[in-house]
């Protein structure tokens, strides 16, 4: 063999040595760091956390969501997050109910398929206290409004359901709509009032807010004075006030009512003290099969994502892009007192505007 082919190949041979030797030292480390899960990966520090995170969503190459929230405006959220890294957002869209029971149903049966949830607090609650979800840390939660983080709690508040008084102004002047929950017990507002039948969540609020005797009596002797309709689903009330089948209700969702008006509904919004507001969450699984992802998702829902809520007047979280109406101040309900007494709660609201109720 020509001698300097010889040393050629000898070269080769001892570079592959040296490489092999190299990936078989580095294998372990590549390994763990496949292998890490949302605990860990949860807690990342330091300045180059972003970069970490990054680098391993970027191996997994994909996040896997359950959402409540409306189909368009979630493919607004992950398209963005698409577009700005590459990897792959994969939403199922389902009612809270539905992601409730469909968590907890994979969780016990051990197929592990999602990353994050992201639905109504109550719910979320229940998820975690199955023990299927992971408390993390980001540094996009100092942002946040006031108790939505929660030592030892494995969810963030990420939007707030904020319930507000809306009418139809083709048959309420705003002269004459209600300035406090009080003047609806002018006789004015009987046959006209309206209430969405799982409202007991607000009901607790007012409770907590004005004392449960006061707020309990004064619901009373408005459906006792004036009656009140009971329909199924917020947006199908939002729709009726729209057409003017409904005059008023009082537990309306403050983003229906304002994206309603601003595309030319005849609804008109009075915020009365207290205004109730209910959680919604977002947590990231203990088991999710891209912790990394899982991360670099929160934190981008909780950043940027929130600006996009805003834009489809939702109430976020992240105080940077929250934008109230003056003097809206609001009272969030504390969720896992819900939880613990929801009974109780769909009992008293049952009685006070179902059963008494026209």
């Amino acid at each position: 063999m020509n001698p300097q082919r010889m040393a050629l190949l000898a070269r080769f041979a001892n570079a592959f040595v040296v490489a092999l030797l190299a990936a078989l030292l580095a294998w372990p480390a590549a390994a763990a760091q496949l292998t890490l899960t949302s605990a860990q990966v949860g807690q990342f520090t330091g300045p180059d956390r972003a970069a970490r995170i990054l680098v391993g969503a970027k191996r997994e190459g994909s996040v896997s969501i359950y959402s409540s929230i409306p189909v368009d405006v979630m493919a607004a959220i992950t398209g963005a997050f698409q577009k700005k890294y590459g990897i792959r957002a994969k939403v199922w869209r389902g009612g809270s109910e539905e992601i409730l029971q469909r968590t907890i149903a994979e969780g016990r049966g051990g197929r592990h398929a999602v990353d994050l949830v992201e639905s109504a607090a109550a719910e979320i609650e229940a998820i975690g206290r199955e023990h299927l979800l992971q408390e993390v840390s980001s540094p996009v939660f100092a942002e946040l409004m006031p108790g939505s983080v929660v030592k030892g709690r494995p969810w963030v508040t990420s939007r707030q359901i904020v319930f507000v008084t809306a009418y139809n102004t083709n048959l309420v002047r705003a002269a004459d709509a209600p300035k406090r929950f009080e003047d609806l017990l002018d006789p004015k507002w009987k046959g006209k009032l309206t209430i969405e039948q799982g409202d007991s969540n607000w009901l607790m609020g007012m409770s907590h807010a004005l004392g449960q005797e006061r707020a309990l009596k004064l619901f009373r002797d408005i459906v006792a004075k004036n009656g009140i309709a009971v329909r199924n689903g917020h947006g199908l009330v939002t729709n009726m006030l729209a057409s003017g089948e409904v005059p008023l209700t009082f537990t309306a969702y403050y983003e229906q009512a304002v994206r309603a008006k601003r595309q030319g509904a005849p609804i008109g919004i009075a915020i009365l003290d207290p205004v109730i507001a209910v959680p919604t969450g977002l947590a990231v699984l203990k088991n999710a099969p891209h912790p990394h992802a899982a991360m670099l998702f929160m934190d981008f829902y909780l950043s940027e994502g929130q600006t996009i809520l805003a834009g489809f007047d939702y109430v976020p979280t992240n105080l940077k892009a929250q934008r109230l109406p003056p003097g809206m101040k609001l009272v969030v309900a504390d969720m896992a007192r819900y939880v613990d007494e929801f009974a109780a709660w769909r009992r008293k609201f049952q009685e006070i505007f179902q059963a008494r109720g026209r």
